[in-house]
């Protein structure tokens, strides 16, 4: 899985450490058989993102201490399911994203035309 490359063909990059993120809570959008939501959309979660999770059953904004989650707050990057990216995007919410930390398995659910529309543009 190290060589796991982005949506812009180079190799993937870490998304956030602090909190952790992914699948597999290395920092990496990175995925697998046991991922069956597909964490692989590095986004900077916006708080109209986090209200439209949470209105869709996923509230990213709660701590849950049992699950080492700290709760998600504004400018946070976290790896999104692309299935609820894409969702968000349908309802306008979409956050940004950073394409170089986007596993390149999002295609097979959002556009590649779309995640360059929401790229953050500086780090």
């Amino acid at each position: 899985m190290t060589d796991a490359k982005n949506v812009i063909d180079g190799n993937l990059e870490v998304c956030c450490t602090s909190p952790v993120t992914g699948f597999y809570r290395d920092g990496f959008c990175r995925t697998g058989g046991q991922d069956f939501g597909s964490h692989v959309i590095c986004a900077q979660v916006t708080s109209e993102f986090l209200e439209f999770t949470k209105s869709q059953g996923n509230d990213l904004g709660t701590a849950v201490p049992d699950f080492n989650f700290p709760g998600l707050k504004p400018g946070d990057r976290w790896c999104l399911c692309a299935s609820r990216w894409q969702e968000a995007l349908e309802a306008g919410v979409a956050p940004p994203v950073i394409l170089s930390a986007t596993h390149a398995r999002a295609l097979e659910v959002v556009s590649l035309d779309e995640l360059k529309k929401h790229a953050l543009t500086s780090s």
